[in-house]
């Protein structure tokens, strides 16, 4: 095996780390380990060391994902770079309507901006969770 080929088999493991791709959704979504421990019913080395995993047991990845609100699947085979690619084609199919670049009108629009929004929505929802489960335990 060529370097070059060891590389790419390196590089595809790479992306298929389950436990590395949960970890980043979850960052990327603002949730701390002990809060997703805590939704799980297990511990914040329990989360660590299952974000170190590059195999996911099933019926625990769904458990996460749910949790995390994503489907299993994008845990599976999430790519940074992907997610970038269909933020910038929402983008360019909400800002054209679809049409064929005929029209004049062109609104600017800056994707990380949705992004912030997005984060921003999942942020206060984690915080309406987190305030039921406080109340609950008073």
């Amino acid at each position: 095996m060529s370097e070059k080929e060891s590389f790419k088999t390196i590089e595809s493991i790479e992306e298929n780390h389950q436990g590395r791709n949960a970890q980043r959704i979850r960052i990327y979504l603002g949730i701390k380990q002990e809060v997703l421990a805590q939704e799980l019913g297990l511990s914040q080395p329990q989360i660590s060391s299952i974000e170190k995993q590059t195999v996911i047991e099933e019926s625990l990845l769904v458990r996460i994902a749910i949790a995390l609100g994503v489907t299993p699947d994008l845990i599976k085979k999430f790519d940074v770079d992907r997610a970038i690619y269909n933020i910038n084609h929402y983008k360019d199919s909400t800002i054209n309507g679809g049409n064929n670049g005929s029209g004049t009108a062109h609104q600017q629009f800056n994707p990380l901006d949705k992004v912030v929004e997005l984060y921003e929505r999942l942020l206060t929802s984690e915080r309406e969770k987190l305030e039921l489960v406080l109340n609950k335990t008073k």
